[in-house]
């Protein structure tokens, strides 16, 4: 069998005092779409956060093309193409649309690739071009949330992680985004997403974890998650648990 593009095992991560991952198991394939859902305070976020090397690993260890990345700053993984859309979104307000995008591609020098891939962008995400010259703070959080995700690609990432991508926008614009994660993942990019809309991640991923606690509680095929009752009453607001 293939190495994973990325494995986690016996993760473990703490702040404040506080276990917030407890030895945790995951890996992602490539190609794959693998969501992680949980409740609020579950350790998703933290969990991203020590790939990404913004929380340090309190014990356990993090492999990405099969080597160790535990010790690897952020700024290195973007090189080697580990990219995240922070929850929160944390594009740069002062600047424009277009110099949001230009800042995704800083690790990159074909020039002539990036004046693509920015027109690819706006293709993908019409509305970012029609305000191409406008400062990111004055858009929506919808919009914001799209050119996150825009800036991201810009650095052609192997492994894209998105924190909540759905979190605190319209119905109408939870739809957009996930039509984009959707789209992102069939051109070929893998993807972890973390997500507390359970419904969605499942429909998008193919597979998933769940997490409680801190823990791994479950996992397996996304479809077959989407049907498990215990999943359907803690998550998706059917049965005794909704």
């Amino acid at each position: 069998m293939t190495t994973p593009l990325l494995a986690v095992a016996g993760l473990q991560v703490s702040y404040g005092g506080i276990r917030a991952v407890k030895g945790i198991d995951l890996e992602v394939r490539e190609g794959e779409l693998v969501a992680l859902i949980g409740a609020n305070g579950a350790g998703k976020t933290s969990t991203l956060k020590a790939i990404t090397g913004t929380l340090p690993c309190a014990g356990g260890d993090v492999s990405y093309r099969g080597e160790s990345i535990r010790s690897a700053g952020p700024h290195a993984l973007v090189a080697r193409g580990l990219a995240m859309v922070p929850e929160g979104r944390g594009v740069f307000a002062r600047m424009t649309i277009t110099e949001n995008l230009l800042m995704g591609a800083y690790t990159r020098r074909d020039a002539a690739g990036v004046r693509e891939d920015l027109e690819r962008m706006f293709e993908t995400f019409p509305r970012l071009k029609e305000r191409a010259t406008q400062l990111a703070g004055t858009l929506s959080g919808g919009e914001q949330q799209m050119l996150a995700m825009a800036r991201a690609l810009m650095s052609r990432p192997k492994l894209l992680l998105l924190d909540e991508p759905s979190m605190g926008l319209s119905p109408i614009m939870v739809d957009k985004v996930f039509e984009v994660v959707r789209s992102v993942s069939a051109q070929g990019t893998t993807i972890l997403l973390v997500e507390q809309n359970a419904r969605l991640a499942l429909e998008a991923a193919a597979r998933a974890y769940v997490m409680e606690s801190g823990l791994v509680t479950m996992t397996g095929e996304a479809r077959a998650l989407l049907g498990d009752a215990r999943v359907r009453a803690a998550y998706l607001g059917e049965g005794a648990g909704g």
